[in-house]
């Protein structure tokens, strides 16, 4: 007679040392929060650093009949562009071989090394003495980025309870939006005030151009440090522990975060998972039938994170609220509204995504998007043909899409593609979805300023209206619902 396995969820005597799990998720988090600030501090610096290296913005230079082809070579190879999105590339390879590496060392060295790199970057790109030096400094810290963004969910899914695991998950989101605020709040700080009616001249030997934004990127250094001497203490994954053998050690991590019967049941069902499997992943294992469409269920939820489009309002937002009617003045006004929004509905997104569930939150976001931006082209679309669209409507409608993005897809994604896939795979297929995440990124950003100009804004956004359209109803047939079941019973459901 076999006896089962007891289960994680028939311990209800455990009690979790939630200060312990609490402290751990958070010192992950600051990879979070440091991805939000190197991804946006780029943003506030850029008017400066752009006059210290002389760089001239040659899609601007373009003439207003310029073919389709001639604008995407220029945008590709403008040195401004260049300037701006250089990181991503640094973002694929972080993200591309951070599965790989985390499989073979553990998740904890690549988090010491994500911060240790990111602490360089930030002092390589202060010190910078040339263009191409701020180059390869920055496609560097893009590798942190690339590391962060698939180790930091990863390793907090690991680590926490499964009842617990969609909040501390999404507290990772959180701290990239944290990130996000405060390189705008620091850049803003840093900045000092520019006179109107400026020479070209005065302005390159101004305090800004001439070393603020040197300031704006060194001010990374500070959390980084911290970020690195805090991993140095935090536990490695009792689950890649348990994959490499090392069950004594699962053991005591994890009594310590719920007890001494919660560390049976849960290494039993790690084990469990992990019968007859080698320690090292083959590619091979990727391509099985059933993980394979795990593997695709991850990845078209990565990339419809970044093709639902909210992120061109954050990149571009000077366009769209320029295309809508508000000055300058107003704009950088409107920029701070979309961050405070977004972090506030993050917040709500943390104390939903346990209760109602993953799902429910998936189809809330799409829907939304559906239909606040079919509203939103309607009104760019009515204020191209002369009818009189009041600023307020446009201004609302962004902060709704924000705020609905901000509670859905933007922390559910990545809680989602943390506990999907099978523990012995986990990291190798997380770095896969995470580089086709970055890569709808690049994809996103570049295509934007091509479909605005081609199409307008009105067709731009119901395009994104269509693809949140096929999202939803992605996720209504093919995603199941994951709250509250363990890593090892969500992959029992998807693949066994």
């Amino acid at each position: 007679m076999i006896t089962p396995v007891p289960t994680v969820s028939s311990q209800t005597e455990a009690r979790y040392n939630t200060s312990y799990i609490w402290t751990i998720a958070l010192i992950a988090a600051l990879g979070g929060l440091l991805f939000g600030y190197d991804w946006v501090v780029i943003g506030g610096a850029a008017k400066f650093y752009e006059a210290f290296f002389q760089l001239k913005d040659t899609a601007r230079e373009l003439a207003q009949d310029a073919g389709f082809w001639e604008k995407l070579k220029v945008s590709i190879i403008s040195p401004t562009g260049w300037a701006q999105s250089c990181a991503l590339l640094g973002c694929l390879v972080g993200s591309l071989t951070s599965g790989a590496l985390s499989d073979r060392f553990g998740r904890k060295p690549i988090l010491i090394g994500a911060a240790f790199n990111f602490v360089l970057s930030s002092v390589g790109i202060a010190f910078a003495s040339s263009f191409s030096v701020f180059v390869a400094w920055r496609m560097l810290g893009g590798i942190s980025i690339g590391l962060a963004s698939n180790i930091s969910p990863m390793y907090i899914s690991e680590m926490a309870p499964a009842h617990y695991r969609g909040l501390l998950v999404a507290i990772n989101q959180l701290t990239i939006v944290l990130g996000i605020v405060a390189a705008q709040f620091i850049n803003w700080c840093i900045a000092k005030p520019v006179p109107d009616g400026l020479s070209p001249q005065d302005f390159a030997a101004s305090w800004n151009v001439i070393a603020g934004w040197r300031w704006m990127f060194a001010a990374c250094a500070g959390p980084s440090l911290l970020f690195f001497v805090c991993s140095l203490f935090v536990p490695e994954s009792p689950r890649w522990l348990t994959k490499a053998g090392l069950h004594d050690r699962a053991t005591g991590i994890l009594a310590r975060i719920g007890g001494a019967s919660y560390a049976s049941a849960a290494l039993g069902e790690i084990k469990a998972s992990l019968v007859n499997e080698d320690k090292h992943v083959r590619f091979r294992e990727l391509l099985e039938r059933r993980v394979l469409i795990v593997l695709g269920l991850g990845v078209f939820l990565a990339v419809l994170q970044q093709w639902c489009g909210i992120n061109v309002i954050f990149n571009y937002a000077g366009e769209i609220f320029k295309q809508a009617g508000y000055n300058i003045n107003d704009t950088l006004t409107n920029i701070v509204m979309t961050g405070l929004v977004s972090l506030a509905c993050t917040f709500i997104a943390l104390f939903t995504v346990d209760r109602l569930g993953r799902k429910p939150l998936m189809l809330f976001g799409t829907a939304g998007l559906v239909v606040i931006y079919t509203a939103l082209g309607l009104c760019y679309h009515l204020k191209g043909g002369g009818s009189l669209v009041p600023n307020t409507l446009f201004l609302i409608l962004v902060l709704a899409a924000i705020g609905t993005y901000s509670m859905s897809l933007a922390p559910v994604t990545w809680v989602i593609i943390a506990e999907i896939f099978p523990n012995r795979i986990r990291g190798t297929a997380m770095s896969i979805a995470v580089a086709f995440l970055w890569l709808a990124c690049f994809l996103l950003t570049y295509t934007f300023p091509l479909f605005n100009a081609q199409l307008g804004a009105a067709i731009t956004f119901w395009i994104y209206a269509a693809i949140c359209i096929i999202g939803f109803l992605f996720i209504l047939v093919r995603l199941p619902e994951t709250k509250g079941k363990t890593l090892e019973q969500i992959e029992k459901d998807l693949v066994d």
